[in-house]
């Protein structure tokens, strides 16, 4: 393993943490060998190193996903040597920590980086919440610590640090000190709520840890993944129902896979994503009752992330054989409950309306407006953000150069409401279901009256749906119906009057 280099072996108590994500040129950092070296290209805290390492805080990327590992290993083994209970309300308040020396110790094994201390949060809350979305301790252990966590590149401009487990499982993401201060406040009614209604699409938080090095602290937390690497997402979205700067840069739109935003979705996908009836309203019922409990603990600026997967596109990809050696293996499946999206949207009503995939990752099917196919993978994320002072200050500076009810940063109660809004109206669509002329009805009604015993289900011949639709329906239909001036007679015959009867159910919507 490579050596961090970054982190001095010293006292372990160290508490100093860092709030801010300045933009700055260049770090000094003091290598293995005690020699300065400068890191160029930093975002926040994220930078790199001469060799072109992923740095976060002073330390490599190799030195934090072996001490996350080794931190994670520990805790986790530790907590199943105590017995299960109910979670006390001050589980919520309790913080574990284990010094790590490199030369290792009777707790902990030697390791080739430098020292440092790990704390986990709430270990007793956590665990209870992964298991309540059917986490074993064996399952967490083995997806985060059995092989070598993988950096996402793209981590956007926050300057946050990801992770993602070999199995596309967990997500790891480096938060600020106040990120992690206000999820450690937010923990009890949070895990109240998500236990009485498991499918959400808020992030799952399965842990949060400290790593302290070189007068650090790296903050992380393990969330559930929402878009997995094993489907290929040909269009990805991050909303938060806002168009002041909404749309992406330049450099972004340079990437192998852009993150857009509400502009750029209002441009590509003007009559937005069509979901049959049944998903559309479990989706927005779902997205009501989330967006209720983040305006309760008064949380805003959050986002929606929408990864696409175009199913016609992914097929003729596969045919091509353009990405066979890009893509990941087929995955198995992921273990937790409800972390797909469709099952945070519907739950046991999960494969109703299912598209089946080489890869059944549980994506929503969904249709764009010239009716291709999509899978659409969904979650609400960067909840965070507290509606504090700071935001006041930012929104109403903000609000004088610019149309207030335009920017992202805003009170929770109208941000909640814009965001609901703009998600269910703009985004996401119903599938609408086309009512028949009184004509049509009425000849529904004279067909009714001429069926027979032994008229099949659905004939033979009944045109799909992808050749027919309920306007063509109408019309040719309405035609036949007209030349024949003896609607009620024999001379319409059982066959036509079962195709017609059909049709009229399948395409336009009678029950």
């Amino acid at each position: 393993m490579a050596t961090a280099g970054t982190v001095h072996s010293g006292p372990a108590s160290s508490t100093v943490g860092s709030t801010g994500t300045q933009k700055i040129a260049s770090l000094e950092v003091l290598g293995s060998s005690g020699s300065s070296q400068t890191i160029k290209k930093t975002i926040g805290h994220r930078g790199l190193d001469p060799t072109g390492e992923t740095t976060y805080k002073k330390t490599t990327s190799s030195a934090l996903k072996g001490a996350i590992q080794l931190g994670i290993t520990h805790t986790v083994g530790s907590l199943s040597q105590k017995p299960e209970r109910d979670v006390l309300m001050q589980d919520f308040e309790v913080v574990e920590s284990i010094f790590f020396p490199s030369e290792g110790s009777n707790l902990t094994p030697a390791h080739h980086y430098s020292d440092f201390r790990f704390k986990t949060y709430a270990p007793i809350a956590f665990r209870y919440f992964r298991e309540m979305f059917g986490i074993r301790p064996d399952d967490y252990l083995y997806s985060l610590c059995n092989e070598e966590l993988i950096e996402l590149s793209n981590s956007g401009a926050s300057g946050s640090l990801f992770y993602v487990s070999s199995d596309d499982e967990f997500i790891i993401k480096t938060v600020q000190h106040k990120e992690a201060e206000f999820l450690q406040k937010l923990l009890p009614g949070y895990f109240m709520n998500l236990n009485q209604n498991k499918r959400t699409l808020l992030p799952k938080f399965y842990g949060l840890y400290c790593i302290q090095a070189g007068g650090k602290n790296i903050r992380i937390v393990v969330m559930n993944n929402l878009l997995p690497r094993a489907v290929r997402m040909h269009l990805k979205y991050d909303m938060k129902g806002s168009t002041y700067k909404r749309r992406a840069s330049a450099k972004e739109r340079e990437r192998a896979v852009p993150t857009f935003k509400d502009l750029d979705f209002i441009q590509d996908l003007p009559d937005g994503l069509l979901l049959e009836p049944d998903n559309y309203n479990a989706l927005s019922k779902t997205i009501q009752r989330d967006c209720l409990l983040l305006q309760s603990f008064k949380i805003m600026d959050y986002s929606m992330l929408v990864g696409i997967h175009n199913l016609e596109q992914a097929a003729r990809e596969r045919a091509g054989e353009e990405v066979a050696d890009q893509r990941p293996p087929p995955s198995q499946g992921q273990k937790s409950l409800y972390c797909t999206a469709i099952e945070a949207i519907q739950g046991e009503a999960h494969g109703k309306g299912a598209v089946d995939t080489e890869d059944n990752m549980g994506g929503i099917p969904a249709r764009n407006s010239k009716g291709k196919r999509m899978l659409v993978y969904i979650g609400i994320i960067d909840i965070l953000q507290s509606y504090r002072f700071v935001k006041k200050i930012e929104h109403s500076w903000k609000a004088l150069v610019h149309d207030g009810d335009t920017v992202s940063v805003h009170r929770p109660g109208f941000y909640a409401d814009r965001f609901q809004k703009f998600m269910c109206n703009t985004v996401f669509k119903k599938i609408p279901c086309k009512r028949l002329s009184v004509t049509l009805q009425n000849l529904y009604t004279m067909a009714l009256s001429l069926e027979v015993s032994g008229c099949p289900d659905i004939p033979p011949n009944t045109p799909t749906h992808d050749v027919v639709t309920s306007n063509s329906v109408e019309t040719t239909l309405f035609n036949s119906l007209l030349g024949s001036s003896k609607l009620a007679t024999t001379a319409l015959s059982v066959r036509f009057v079962c195709v017609f009867r059909q049709a009229v159910l399948l395409y336009c919507c009678i029950e």
